[in-house]
């Protein structure tokens, strides 16, 4: 599958993705535009699959990639073990509207919880049938149409 150009050289694309998939396998979360998430989804979704593999080849081919030696280590300690029943699917890509100022169309790209997962149904309010935020295990009452934060944390993008 060719890659988006996203209107960089390619020098200065790889530079961008491999940086945003950093932050990404380091932090579990991050928003960005949308079509940069689709990208950072799927070369995330390969970092854990090298992860998954746990020889020396592929700690060396995740680290040609991965900026950071200690999050290289985080994905094959803890991230890529967590994922060893789990045949892709690793990130989700929300898609939050347009961006002030120019109007692209954000995106929070997140891992994917494994094995304590609910399931969709208890995300629904039972007399409204909205979401709950999902910081409601922090404490957040807030409904949303979708499973998305509210506006009730002082500002929505709070992911930066």
């Amino acid at each position: 599958m060719p890659m988006r150009k996203l209107g960089r050289p390619t020098a200065h694309r790889n530079a961008m993705l491999r940086g945003l998939v950093t932050y990404l396998i380091e932090k579990g979360q991050l928003e960005t535009t949308y079509t940069r998430a689709k990208e950072i989804s799927a070369l995330a979704d390969k970092m854990i699959t090298l992860g998954k593999d746990g020889s020396l080849a592929a700690y060396r081919a995740a680290l040609a990639f991965i900026t950071k030696e200690s999050v290289a280590k985080k994905l094959f300690d803890t991230i890529a073990p967590a994922y060893a029943n789990v045949n892709g699917g690793y990130t989700q890509v929300y898609k939050m509207g347009p961006r002030r100022g120019d109007g692209a169309e954000t995106a929070i790209v997140r891992l994917v919880k494994v094995g304590g997962d609910t399931e969709k149904k208890e995300f629904r309010h039972e007399s409204t049938g909205l979401a709950r935020c999902f910081f409601a295990p922090t404490g957040c009452p807030g409904m949303t149409r979708y499973a998305l934060p509210c506006t009730g944390h002082g500002s929505p993008r709070v992911f930066r």
